[in-house]
């Protein structure tokens, strides 16, 4: 309800964010002097970047996908764009319910990641009209 928020604040003793969006927007407000109350940035963490953002989406991608869309992965061509943690578990997790996985990467190391762990590298130009589906990353 409108003013919730307004009513609540200063019984706040503190948040966590998690994504790198709301940190950006918590810090934006920290430069204002707007920040209500302590913010902790789990999103920098080791134990965030290293973990979650790999083997959480690696858990979560798939299943959201099925109970999104009632869509069987087995058979279907996906692409996965990124390949840095995120594109990694997203990858794997594909890779493991049956779909044929592509990756995109710009960056070198990326890339040669992508292929020496066994998924064909390509450009998003070359495979947006024939992929089923599109992961961003």
């Amino acid at each position: 309800s409108p003013g919730w928020f307004t009513k609540q604040r200063d019984m706040i003793k503190g948040v966590s964010e998690e994504t790198t969006t709301g940190v950006h927007r918590l810090y934006e407000l920290m430069k204002k002097d707007l920040l209500p109350f302590p913010a902790i940035n789990v999103n920098d963490s080791v134990t965030k970047s290293k973990f979650d953002n790999k083997y959480g989406c690696k858990e979560s991608l798939v299943d959201g996908i099925r109970r999104a869309t009632d869509t069987m992965m087995a058979g279907k061509v996906a692409v996965v764009c990124g390949y840095g943690d995120v594109g990694k578990g997203s990858a794997a997790s594909l890779r493991g319910a049956g779909a044929r996985v592509k990756v995109t990467e710009i960056d070198p190391i990326c890339a040669l990641q992508a292929a020496m762990d066994g998924f064909e590298v390509v450009t998003l130009e070359d495979v947006v009209d024939s992929a089923d589906i599109f992961i961003t990353t």
